[in-house]
């Protein structure tokens, strides 16, 4: 495994990104999971263009990505993005969320979109 070395400028970038707690739970929940907005919306009861702004911050740092499926967008962690390893270092370090996505299930409301 390559491993790159991360300068403090680019360092500093995603630590400001994931700084924001509702960015750093999606990261989270992206680590072992694809998720639409739909589900995000609902997790985190927010609005779909707020959801939507976090999740561009995070495409466009490279840390996520996106693959559409029909009309529908699903996020991913970009595991090949050069700072990749450095944000999984970091998602190490939290408690896993997946009891949120759990909760979805129980409610119907996981992938509800598809």
């Amino acid at each position: 495994m390559i491993t790159t070395t991360v300068n403090i400028e680019n360092a500093a970038t995603i630590l400001k990104l994931l700084g924001d707690k509702t960015r750093l739970m999606i990261v989270k929940l992206l680590e072992n999971h694809t998720c639409c907005v739909c589900e995000f919306v609902e997790i985190f009861q927010m609005s779909q263009p707020s959801i939507s702004q976090h999740l561009r911050k995070l495409k466009d740092a490279g840390i996520v990505k996106e693959q559409r499926r029909g009309q529908w967008i699903f996020y991913s962690l970009n595991t090949e993005n050069d700072y990749f390893h450095f944000v999984e270092q970091i998602l190490q370090e939290l408690p896993s969320q997946k009891d949120k996505l759990i909760e979805l299930e129980k409610k119907g409301t996981r992938i509800s979109c598809c």
